[in-house]
C-alpha cells in the first residue's frame, strides 16, 4: 500500500492534474431568480426559459446568431486618442479602459462585422454593455461612422444593436460631439437609400437614444428593454412623482408609437431575413 500511496498516486496526479471546475456554471436570472445552467442559457441566446428575461450577450454571440450560417468578418475599428482630456476620478480613465479591454477582449464598447443576412450584404455594429456600460465615446462614434462609410462604399445594409447608458463622461465634450457626428453618418445612408435597422436592447439610454438609436428605417426592441433619455430614477427625483411600472419599457414604447416592433431575440434572425429583403426590394443599389 505504501508503494501505491507514495509513488503511484502522486505520479497519476502529476499526469492527470487537478480537474478544473469552472466557477460560473450557474447564472441567477435577474428576472425570476431561478438558477440557470450557463451552457443552457448560452444555447438559448441568453434568454431565460422560465420568464423570458433577456440577459445581456456579447457582440460575438450576436454576430453568430444573426449572420447567415454564423459566418462573418470583423471590421477593424478606427484608432483614437485613448485619454483626450486626462480624466481621473477614483481611477485613471486609462486604467478603466485597460480593465474593460481585458474583460471583454475588445478595444471599444462596439464591435463591427460584415457578412450576409438572407444572402444580402450587411454590416452589424453591436455595442457591448460589459465595456464601460456600452458608453458612447470617441472610439464608438468613429466606429459607427466607419460602419456607415463601409456601407456606402460596399452597398451594405447597416444594423446597429444599441446597448448603452449614454455618453462617456470620461471624455467630456468630445463624447457629446459623437451625437451629431453619428446622426450625420446615418443621414448619409438615407440620402443614398441604404437601409438602416436599429435594434434597441436593455438598456438604451442617454445620448445614444438621443442620436443614432432612434433613427432607424425600422426600429426594433427586445422584450423588457429599458429605453429612454433620462433614467426613471432621475425623472422621479425631478418631478417628485412615481412613474408607472412599465414606463420606458419597450412594450410601452411600442404601444405609444415609438417603435415598430418588439421581437424576441430567438426570433430576430427570421425577422431580419424578411425585413432586409423588403427594404432592398426594387433598390437598384442591391441588384445583383
Amino acid at each position: 500500500m505504501n508503494w501505491l500511496t507514495n509513488f503511484v498516486k502522486p505520479k497519476l496526479r502529476a499526469i492527470v492534474g487537478k480537474k478544473d471546475v469552472p466557477e460560473n456554471l450557474w447564472t441567477k436570472c435577474s428576472g425570476c431568480g431561478v438558477m440557470l445552467f450557463h451552457r443552457d442559457l448560452a444555447e438559448n441566446l441568453g434568454v431565460c426559459n422560465q420568464c423570458n428575461q433577456h440577459h445581456k450577450i456579447s457582440p460575438k454571440e450576436r454576430f453568430s446568431s444573426l449572420f447567415d450560417n454564423g459566418d462573418y468578418e470583423l471590421i477593424e475599428p478606427p484608432t483614437v486618442i485613448s485619454d483626450p482630456i486626462k480624466f481621473r476620478d477614483t481611477k485613471k480613465y486609462t486604467d478603466r479602459l485597460k480593465e474593460s479591454r481585458n474583460k471583454t477582449g475588445t478595444q471599444e464598447s462596439i464591435s463591427l462585422a460584415c457578412g450576409k443576412i438572407n444572402n444580402i450584404d450587411t454590416v452589424i455594429a453591436a455595442q457591448n454593455f460589459a465595456f464601460m456600460g456600452g458608453s458612447l465615446g470617441m472610439g464608438t462614434g468613429e466606429s459607427i461612422i466607419e460602419a456607415a462609410d463601409y456601407c456606402l462604399k460596399n452597398n451594405c445594409v447597416l444594423i446597429i444593436i444599441a446597448a448603452a447608458g449614454g455618453a462617456r463622461m470620461q471624455e467630456g465634450i468630445l463624447s457629446l460631439m459623437q451625437l451629431p457626428r453619428t446622426i450625420i453618418a446615418i443621414d448619409s445612408l438615407k440620402q443614398k437609400k441604404i437601409p438602416f435597422i436599429s435594434i434597441l436592447t436593455d438598456p438604451t439610454t442617454g445620448g445614444v437614444t438621443a442620436s443614432y438609436a432612434m433613427l432607424g428605417d425600422i426600429s426594433i426592441a427586445e422584450p423588457g428593454a429599458l429605453i429612454g433619455f433620462a433614467g426613471p430614477r432621475v425623472i422621479e427625483s425631478t418631478i417628485k412623482e412615481k412613474l408607472p411600472a412599465n414606463f420606458q419599457q419597450s412594450e410601452n414604447l411600442l404601444e405609444n408609437g415609438m417603435l415598430d416592433m418588439v421581437v424576441d431575440r430567438r426570433n430576430l434572425k427570421k425577422i431580419l431575413d424578411k425585413l432586409i429583403v423588403l427594404l432592398t426590394k426594387n433598390n437598384k443599389i442591391f441588384d445583383k
